[in-house]
Protein backbone atom coordinates (compact mmCIF):
# COMPACT_ATOMS: atom_id res chain seq x y z
CA UNK A 1 0.00 0.00 0.00
CA UNK A 2 1.49 2.69 -1.25
CA UNK A 3 1.71 6.16 1.29
CA UNK A 4 -0.40 9.18 0.31
CA UNK A 5 1.45 11.82 2.29
CA UNK A 6 4.97 10.33 0.49
CA UNK A 7 3.22 10.37 -2.96
CA UNK A 8 2.41 14.06 -2.14
CA UNK A 9 6.14 15.14 -0.93
CA UNK A 10 8.55 13.08 -3.15
CA UNK A 11 8.84 15.01 -6.84
CA UNK A 12 8.08 13.41 -9.69
CA UNK A 13 11.18 11.61 -10.78
CA UNK A 14 13.37 12.64 -8.36
CA UNK A 15 16.87 11.11 -7.44
CA UNK A 16 16.88 8.12 -5.17
CA UNK A 17 20.22 8.69 -2.67
CA UNK A 18 21.33 5.77 -0.33
CA UNK A 19 21.69 6.79 3.38
CA UNK A 20 25.22 5.89 4.59
CA UNK A 21 26.20 4.75 8.24
CA UNK A 22 27.72 7.00 10.04
CA UNK A 23 31.53 6.05 10.42
CA UNK A 24 33.21 6.04 13.51
CA UNK A 25 36.16 8.50 14.01
CA UNK A 26 39.22 7.72 14.56
CA UNK A 27 43.23 8.43 13.94
CA UNK A 28 42.46 7.70 9.91
CA UNK A 29 44.56 9.91 7.58
CA UNK A 30 41.57 9.37 5.41
CA UNK A 31 38.15 9.79 7.11
CA UNK A 32 35.77 8.88 3.66
CA UNK A 33 37.38 5.77 3.46
CA UNK A 34 35.45 2.98 4.78
CA UNK A 35 34.11 -0.51 3.94
CA UNK A 36 31.47 1.56 1.79
CA UNK A 37 33.53 3.60 -1.00
CA UNK A 38 30.62 5.47 -2.50
CA UNK A 39 33.19 8.09 -4.39
CA UNK A 40 31.71 9.24 -7.72
CA UNK A 41 34.63 11.22 -8.96
CA UNK A 42 37.13 9.77 -11.07
CA UNK A 43 39.91 12.12 -10.58
CA UNK A 44 43.06 13.26 -13.29
CA UNK A 45 44.12 9.66 -13.52
CA UNK A 46 44.63 7.14 -16.15
CA UNK A 47 41.98 6.87 -18.82
CA UNK A 48 38.45 6.22 -18.58
CA UNK A 49 37.61 5.36 -22.30
CA UNK A 50 40.04 1.73 -21.08
CA UNK A 51 37.61 -0.77 -20.16
CA UNK A 52 37.05 -1.40 -16.49
CA UNK A 53 39.23 1.51 -15.44
CA UNK A 54 38.99 2.56 -11.62
CA UNK A 55 38.92 5.39 -10.27
CA UNK A 56 42.45 7.17 -9.10
CA UNK A 57 40.92 7.98 -6.07
CA UNK A 58 40.63 5.06 -4.35
CA UNK A 59 44.07 3.80 -5.21
CA UNK A 60 45.25 7.64 -4.13
CA UNK A 61 43.11 6.92 -0.49
CA UNK A 62 44.62 3.48 -0.46
CA UNK A 63 48.03 4.73 -0.76
CA UNK A 64 47.44 7.97 1.74
CA UNK A 65 46.13 5.48 4.44
CA UNK A 66 49.52 3.26 3.98
CA UNK A 67 51.89 5.57 3.45
CA UNK A 68 54.50 3.04 1.24
CA UNK A 69 57.52 3.94 0.11
CA UNK A 70 56.99 1.78 -3.20
CA UNK A 71 54.62 0.55 -5.27
CA UNK A 72 54.30 -2.07 -7.93
CA UNK A 73 51.26 -2.04 -10.45
CA UNK A 74 51.34 -5.26 -12.71
CA UNK A 75 48.73 -4.79 -14.70
CA UNK A 76 48.22 -1.14 -15.58
CA UNK A 77 46.20 -0.69 -18.30
CA UNK A 78 45.83 3.22 -18.97
CA UNK A 79 48.27 3.64 -15.93
CA UNK A 80 46.04 4.97 -13.23
CA UNK A 81 48.25 3.75 -10.49
CA UNK A 82 51.31 5.22 -11.97
CA UNK A 83 48.98 8.90 -12.17
CA UNK A 84 48.47 8.96 -8.41
CA UNK A 85 51.81 8.00 -7.46
CA UNK A 86 53.45 10.11 -9.47
CA UNK A 87 51.53 13.11 -7.92
CA UNK A 88 52.05 11.68 -4.98
CA UNK A 89 56.04 11.31 -5.18
CA UNK A 90 55.98 7.81 -4.68
CA UNK A 91 58.32 5.49 -6.77
CA UNK A 92 56.14 3.23 -9.02
CA UNK A 93 56.56 0.28 -11.21
CA UNK A 94 53.85 0.05 -13.47
CA UNK A 95 54.24 -3.36 -16.06
CA UNK A 96 51.44 -3.79 -18.01
CA UNK A 97 51.05 -7.34 -20.54
CA UNK A 98 51.06 -4.93 -23.73
CA UNK A 99 54.51 -3.81 -23.32
CA UNK A 100 55.11 -8.03 -22.84
CA UNK A 101 54.85 -8.02 -19.05
CA UNK A 102 53.52 -11.47 -18.41
CA UNK A 103 51.96 -10.71 -15.14
CA UNK A 104 50.84 -14.75 -14.55
CA UNK A 105 54.37 -15.91 -15.59
CA UNK A 106 56.71 -16.42 -11.98
CA UNK A 107 59.59 -15.64 -14.75
CA UNK A 108 58.86 -12.25 -15.33
CA UNK A 109 59.24 -10.94 -11.60
CA UNK A 110 62.99 -12.24 -11.43
CA UNK A 111 64.58 -8.92 -11.55
CA UNK A 112 61.75 -6.79 -9.41
CA UNK A 113 62.40 -5.26 -6.35
CA UNK A 114 60.76 -6.09 -3.06
CA UNK A 115 57.00 -4.22 -2.55
CA UNK A 116 55.42 -2.43 0.13
CA UNK A 117 52.36 -2.49 -1.58
CA UNK A 118 50.99 -3.93 -4.81
CA UNK A 119 47.97 -2.70 -6.58
CA UNK A 120 46.24 -4.90 -9.04
CA UNK A 121 43.21 -4.66 -11.24
CA UNK A 122 42.85 -8.20 -12.73
CA UNK A 123 40.13 -8.93 -15.36
CA UNK A 124 36.94 -10.28 -14.08
CA UNK A 125 37.39 -13.36 -16.02
CA UNK A 126 36.05 -12.45 -19.20
CA UNK A 127 33.54 -9.83 -18.61
CA UNK A 128 36.12 -7.23 -20.68
CA UNK A 129 38.67 -8.23 -22.96
CA UNK A 130 41.38 -6.15 -22.75
CA UNK A 131 44.19 -7.38 -24.98
CA UNK A 132 45.49 -10.01 -27.97
CA UNK A 133 48.22 -10.88 -26.04
CA UNK A 134 49.53 -14.17 -24.92
CA UNK A 135 48.71 -14.93 -21.19
CA UNK A 136 45.81 -12.11 -21.19
CA UNK A 137 43.67 -13.54 -18.33
CA UNK A 138 40.65 -12.13 -20.19
CA UNK A 139 41.08 -14.42 -22.97
CA UNK A 140 40.92 -17.77 -21.06
CA UNK A 141 38.65 -20.09 -22.83
CA UNK A 142 37.19 -21.65 -19.55
CA UNK A 143 37.46 -21.22 -15.84
CA UNK A 144 39.62 -23.35 -14.41
CA UNK A 145 42.21 -21.67 -16.46
CA UNK A 146 41.88 -18.29 -15.36
CA UNK A 147 41.83 -19.25 -11.90
CA UNK A 148 44.99 -20.84 -12.81
CA UNK A 149 46.55 -18.25 -14.40
CA UNK A 150 44.72 -15.92 -11.60
CA UNK A 151 46.66 -17.80 -8.38
CA UNK A 152 50.07 -17.98 -10.35
CA UNK A 153 50.01 -14.03 -10.74
CA UNK A 154 48.67 -13.91 -6.73
CA UNK A 155 51.94 -15.51 -5.81
CA UNK A 156 53.69 -13.94 -7.88
CA UNK A 157 53.26 -11.03 -6.41
CA UNK A 158 53.48 -12.19 -2.55
CA UNK A 159 56.90 -13.48 -3.51
CA UNK A 160 57.71 -9.50 -4.05
CA UNK A 161 55.87 -8.39 -1.44
CA UNK A 162 58.07 -7.23 1.35
CA UNK A 163 57.28 -9.04 4.99
CA UNK A 164 54.00 -6.40 6.27
CA UNK A 165 53.84 -5.05 2.80
CA UNK A 166 49.88 -4.91 1.78
CA UNK A 167 48.40 -6.21 -1.47
CA UNK A 168 45.02 -4.54 -2.70
CA UNK A 169 43.14 -6.58 -5.29
CA UNK A 170 40.24 -4.84 -7.01
CA UNK A 171 37.83 -7.82 -8.02
CA UNK A 172 34.12 -8.22 -8.79
CA UNK A 173 31.88 -11.12 -9.36
CA UNK A 174 30.97 -12.76 -12.90
CA UNK A 175 27.88 -13.75 -14.28
CA UNK A 176 27.03 -15.38 -17.78
CA UNK A 177 24.14 -17.83 -19.20
CA UNK A 178 26.36 -20.70 -19.82
CA UNK A 179 28.44 -20.83 -16.09
CA UNK A 180 26.15 -19.15 -14.03
CA UNK A 181 27.64 -17.21 -11.62
CA UNK A 182 31.08 -17.34 -11.00
CA UNK A 183 31.94 -15.54 -6.93
CA UNK A 184 35.36 -14.37 -8.15
CA UNK A 185 36.04 -12.55 -5.11
CA UNK A 186 35.92 -15.36 -3.33
CA UNK A 187 38.67 -16.98 -5.55
CA UNK A 188 40.66 -13.91 -5.29
CA UNK A 189 40.62 -14.40 -1.21
CA UNK A 190 41.06 -18.45 -1.63
CA UNK A 191 43.70 -18.08 -3.85
CA UNK A 192 45.53 -15.16 -1.61
CA UNK A 193 45.36 -17.21 1.34
CA UNK A 194 46.98 -20.27 -0.73
CA UNK A 195 50.03 -18.03 -1.19
CA UNK A 196 50.50 -17.35 2.58
CA UNK A 197 48.71 -14.00 2.49
CA UNK A 198 46.39 -13.21 5.32
CA UNK A 199 43.16 -10.36 4.98
CA UNK A 200 44.39 -7.46 6.52
CA UNK A 201 41.30 -5.19 6.78
CA UNK A 202 37.55 -5.16 6.05
CA UNK A 203 36.50 -5.04 2.44
CA UNK A 204 36.18 -2.05 1.09
CA UNK A 205 32.68 -2.22 -1.40
CA UNK A 206 33.43 0.14 -4.22
CA UNK A 207 30.27 1.52 -5.44
CA UNK A 208 30.33 0.90 -9.55
CA UNK A 209 30.18 4.68 -10.78
CA UNK A 210 30.26 5.21 -14.52
CA UNK A 211 30.04 1.21 -15.32
CA UNK A 212 29.60 0.91 -19.23
CA UNK A 213 26.85 -2.05 -18.21
CA UNK A 214 24.62 0.69 -16.10
CA UNK A 215 23.79 2.50 -19.54
CA UNK A 216 22.56 -0.28 -21.34
CA UNK A 217 19.68 -2.23 -21.43
CA UNK A 218 18.87 -5.90 -21.24
CA UNK A 219 16.25 -8.20 -21.96
CA UNK A 220 16.94 -10.91 -19.98
CA UNK A 221 15.58 -10.71 -16.10
CA UNK A 222 18.88 -10.40 -13.04
CA UNK A 223 19.50 -8.73 -10.07
CA UNK A 224 22.10 -6.24 -11.30
CA UNK A 225 25.49 -6.21 -8.81
CA UNK A 226 26.66 -2.31 -8.82
CA UNK A 227 29.86 -2.63 -6.94
CA UNK A 228 33.03 -4.76 -6.75
CA UNK A 229 35.50 -5.18 -3.73
CA UNK A 230 39.18 -3.86 -3.03
CA UNK A 231 40.23 -6.66 -0.83
CA UNK A 232 43.60 -5.46 0.96
CA UNK A 233 45.72 -8.60 2.12
CA UNK A 234 49.42 -8.40 4.26
CA UNK A 235 52.00 -10.79 3.66
CA UNK A 236 52.97 -11.81 7.24
CA UNK A 237 56.20 -10.36 9.12
CA UNK A 238 58.78 -13.23 9.88
CA UNK A 239 57.98 -12.92 13.64
CA UNK A 240 54.56 -13.76 12.45
CA UNK A 241 52.97 -10.79 13.41
CA UNK A 242 51.41 -8.99 10.17
CA UNK A 243 50.21 -5.72 11.99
Amino acid sequence: MTNPFFELRKPRNAPVFAKLPTAPKNASPVPRLTSLYHTDAAGPYGDRRYPGNCSGELIKDLLTYFAPANVLDPMTWSGTCRDVCQEMVIPCTALDIREGFNASDAAAYADLEAFEFIWAHPPYWRQKLYSEQPGDLSRTSSLDDFLSGYGQFIANCASRLQPGGKFAILMGDYFDTRHGYVPLVYHTKRLAFAAGLEQHCTDIIRFSHGASSSRKTYRSKFIPGLHDVCAVFVKPERNGDAR
